[in-house]
């Protein structure tokens, strides 16, 4: 849909846009072919969307997926999207909180790739919770404020680096990305986008079991960043662990958060939760 049929079709159903709900419609007909060829699609592939509204993106991914399950909380829209693809063998529409549908439910995502323009204001909290479950999927194709985007490619050592980058790091890597100028939407928001690849790791960094110490520790020193990380985990670990754990991975004393890389965070976790077990 291009920009003006949006604005007719909106008028046209007297929809007025929920800004709760993060409701900004992509019309750039080549930013939305860039989504879906970055998302690498065949007929084998069962996508699921988040957040369709419209359906700008998703009679794209129809013409190319095998499936697409789309996922939409606000009632007016799953009305239009059922309208216009109701009929198509390979589409299943959702009427439900996509949030609640992560954290609630026991649906198996791993065989799914994700394609979809997440809604800003559940973004990063879905995507953690995603990157976390059991039944992950197998890709994540997902265009975000281009502020997020720049967290989750972040290096360490940079601004950037931080919470979600670890917390998704530990589950995904990084693939391509594009930025979207601001202009690609309507209503236009106030900043720019940008869709990034992110990729299953076939093994994650570190068991189940460990991953809430990781979490924990993550949380814990990125919540005070400019303070010495060794004097943040002695809040929660003994001093004698911390310091072996330091020593070992070769970590100075006076390092902070932001100047130690995913690798290093998942050996830490390793050695403090051995400490958590002797104890």
């Amino acid at each position: 849909m291009n920009l003006s049929e949006i604005r007719n079709l909106l008028r046209e159903e007297d929809i007025m846009l929920t800004r709760s709900l993060g409701q900004t419609f992509m019309h750039d007909q080549n930013q939305l072919r860039k989504i879906v060829g970055l998302a690498k699609l065949t007929a084998a592939d069962h996508v699921i969307e988040i957040g369709p509204g419209l359906g700008s993106l998703t009679g794209l991914l129809l013409q190319t997926a095998g499936h697409v399950t789309a996922i939409e909380t606000d009632r007016r829209l799953v009305k239009l999207l059922d309208e216009r693809f109701g009929e198509r063998s390979n589409f299943t529409l959702q009427h439900a909180d996509a949030m609640k549908i992560v954290r609630k439910s026991k649906f198996d995502w791993s065989k799914h790739k994700l394609v979809a323009n997440l809604p800003y204001s559940i973004a990063s909290p879905l995507l953690i919770d995603l990157a976390a479950s059991a039944g992950r999927p197998r890709g994540m194709i997902v265009t975000l404020q281009l502020e997020v985007v720049q967290r989750l490619l972040a290096q360490s050592a940079t601004k950037e680096y931080g919470v979600l980058t670890l917390l998704i790091g530990l589950y995904y890597a990084t693939g391509e990305s594009f930025v979207i100028p601001r202009g690609s939407f309507y209503p236009e928001p106030n900043v720019d986008s940008g869709c990034i690849e992110l990729l299953r790791r076939e093994t994650p960094l570190l068991p189940p079991e460990l991953c809430p110490v990781f979490k924990k520790i993550v949380k814990r020193v990125f919540a005070e960043r400019r303070k010495k990380m060794m004097k943040l985990l002695k809040r929660d670990w003994p001093e004698a662990a911390v310091v072996e754990a330091f020593d070992a991975l070769g970590l100075d004393e006076k390092i902070r958060a932001e100047r130690v890389t995913l690798e290093q965070f998942a050996e830490l976790t390793q050695r403090l939760s051995r400490a958590e077990i002797d104890e």
